[in-house]
């Protein structure tokens, strides 16, 4: 391809993506709200934007073949607070895409769009929007823009709901991991696919005790190769006996459907910033 542009280039997942998608195309334009994200790969071109500002976003995908959305407030926090990243600037993105006519938008949505299905129930690709937070809302919405703009403007999209994408360090994880590997595995399959439409896969890794059904995406080609039950021995023997009652445990979402509205559901999880350097 010409040129790919990724958002949230400056953030963890980001990090890991910037060089697989610079080997994608002949330019890379990486953006985020930092002042720099450090060296850059071959390439590679950093400009600084803010998500909520058509006027700083649109000139950005002006010439590019796909965006790969995967900036905004990664957590839950007040709906003011996440409007302009997270719902404005989804829309900012898929409104740019139309008018410079760009084919594709792979979009890093969440589990968190689903989260309030209980974990009993091996919830598919086709599952109805049921979110744990404003954060998941924001997922729901974009999701439904993807939708939107592919059927009435021809604008293919692949929604990325990613479970955890982090280090294992609780039970949960040992289902929900999504490894940095799979990642790069799963957005590489999202942008060379020839034809997605609207599409929806789950950023899973080949967890043993993944507790959603993928095989409605497996046209994607996303094929992943890491299983978190590596871990599972050491996790369960340092883990606390879980409370049955308790929703971090009882739905798909996790700490984020226990939380009450607008609390952070991140403050409740140990996640390692391993951000990849540069």
């Amino acid at each position: 391809m010409k040129k790919i542009v990724l958002t949230g280039a400056a953030g963890r997942l980001g990090s890991y993506l910037r060089e697989p998608l610079g080997k994608m195309c002949e330019e890379l334009v990486s953006t985020d709200q930092a002042d720099d994200i450090g060296t850059l790969y071959p390439g590679e071109r950093y400009v600084q934007a803010d998500l909520a500002k058509m006027e700083q976003i649109a000139p950005i995908l002006e010439g590019a073949d796909m965006v790969v959305h995967f900036g905004a407030i990664v957590d839950e926090a007040p709906f003011e607070e996440l409007l302009g990243p997270n719902f404005i600037g989804a829309y900012n993105i898929w409104e740019a895409a139309r008018r410079h006519g760009l084919r594709r938008v792979v979009y890093a949505s969440s589990i968190h769009a689903v989260g309030m299905h209980p974990m009993q129930s091996a919830i598919g690709t086709d599952a109805p929007h049921k979110p744990d937070s404003f954060y998941g809302l924001a997922k729901c919405f974009a999701e439904d823009l993807a939708s939107l703009y592919w059927d009435k403007c021809g604008l293919e999209a692949v929604c990325l709901r990613i479970l955890s994408c982090a280090q294992v360090t609780n039970p949960r994880a040992l289902g929900s991991w999504l490894s940095y590997d799979d990642l790069i595995r799963l957005v590489t399959r999202a942008v060379d696919t020839p034809t997605t439409g609207f599409s929806v896969v789950y950023g899973v890794s080949d967890n043993d005790r993944a507790p959603v059904d993928n095989s409605g995406a497996a046209y994607l080609g996303y094929r992943p190769q890491d299983n978190a039950e590596q871990f599972a021995e050491t996790i369960l023997a340092e883990a606390d006996t879980p409370d049955p009652t308790d929703p971090a445990q009882m739905y798909h979402g996790g700490p984020f459907a226990a939380v009450e509205l607008d609390e952070s559901g991140l403050a409740r999880m140990t996640i390692v910033d391993d951000r990849k350097k540069t």
